[in-house]
């Protein structure tokens, strides 16, 4: 079990797209954080996340006025990212 951390949007980086590569659907969950929370509100990486567990920083969203927008997302304060990060066996940050 891994959970991949994705801090910067797919406009500006690869780190989505290689995740995506390796991310286990079973057993993996993906948390964006930073300006990679922003790509949500493009419905095409939505649907590349479809049958991913998905998290998504509170802070994050909050700072960027996003709340409203991604209601369906699960969103985690740093405390709960801490605990996710000593659920998984991993965390790899793209």
């Amino acid at each position: 079990m891994i959970l991949h951390l994705i801090k910067d949007t797919p406009a500006n980086s690869s780190a989505l797209n290689t995740c995506l590569r390796y991310a286990r659907k079973q057993t993996d969950s993906i948390l964006l954080s930073g300006n990679a929370v922003n790509c949500l509100l493009q419905a095409e990486v939505l649907a590349h996340l479809a049958d991913y567990k998905i998290y998504v920083s509170q802070e994050d969203v909050a700072a960027r006025g996003l709340t409203r927008f991604l209601k369906q997302i699960e969103q985690v304060n740093y405390s709960e990212f801490v605990a996710l990060s000593l659920k998984y066996d991993k965390v790899i940050s793209w």
